[in-house]
């Protein structure tokens, strides 16, 4: 049986401050002219706006289209950021509204038919540092079980590594209820994994003596 581990609970797991302050210049330099910089913020960025639009997505299709569109209304804002949070929060809440604005229309038009196409998108949304895609699969399974504010904040933080602090930001929430949402997805996947690796015992069938 597949069971994936869980990411280690740490405030930044991807990028260190240093990182994000490049982003940041390269943001910044962009919003003068710059196509390397424009360049390297992109590069630096699409994989988190992949997975973040993954798990607030509930059309794995639509992923990469929200993407494009995150980016594309990024670019279309860079001469209004002015850096006073970093440019991957600031990234992410357009990519949170990008996902809201589709949300929104989709529910005005017929739902087209699920098409079994879903693996690429869970592919890019997988965690890095799991042994393989069938534990990326598992988790993203796992994580969709979750209530969507303690999924967004656990992918947030956990997964994307965002400071706690931003997380809130981008939930527009305090940071005690992000921190508490993180440890109730973390309590609740536990729990599910320890079940997955225990499964109850099957019923046993009623005897012939009984019947």
């Amino acid at each position: 049986m597949i069971t994936p581990a869980l990411p280690v609970p740490h405030e930044r797991r991807e990028l260190p401050a240093s990182a994000d302050e490049s982003v940041t210049a390269w943001a910044l330099a962009a919003r003068g002219g710059d196509s390397v910089a424009v360049d390297h913020f992109v590069r630096a960025l699409h994989r988190d706006v992949i997975r973040y639009v993954a798990h607030l997505c509930a059309d794995p299709q639509a992923v990469d289209d929200l993407a494009q569109d995150t980016f594309l209304r990024a670019l279309g804002s860079l001469h209004r950021f002015e850096g006073r949070s970093s440019a991957r929060t600031w990234l992410l809440a357009i990519a949170r509204r990008a996902v809201a604005d589709s949300l929104r229309h989709t529910a005005v038009r017929p739902r087209p038919a699920d098409l079994p196409d879903w693996e690429p998108a869970a592919e890019l949304a997988q965690p890095r540092g799991l042994p393989g895609f069938e534990d990326g699969v598992a988790l993203l399974e796992l994580l969709a079980s979750l209530p969507d504010e303690r999924r967004e904040a656990f992918v947030l933080t956990q997964m994307l590594g965002l400071p706690y602090a931003e997380a809130a930001e981008l939930s527009h929430c305090p940071v005690g209820t992000v921190r508490s949402r993180v440890a109730r997805a973390r309590a609740t996947l536990m729990t599910l994994l320890t079940e997955a690796d225990h499964p109850a015992p099957a019923a046993s069938p009623p005897s012939l003596a009984a019947a």
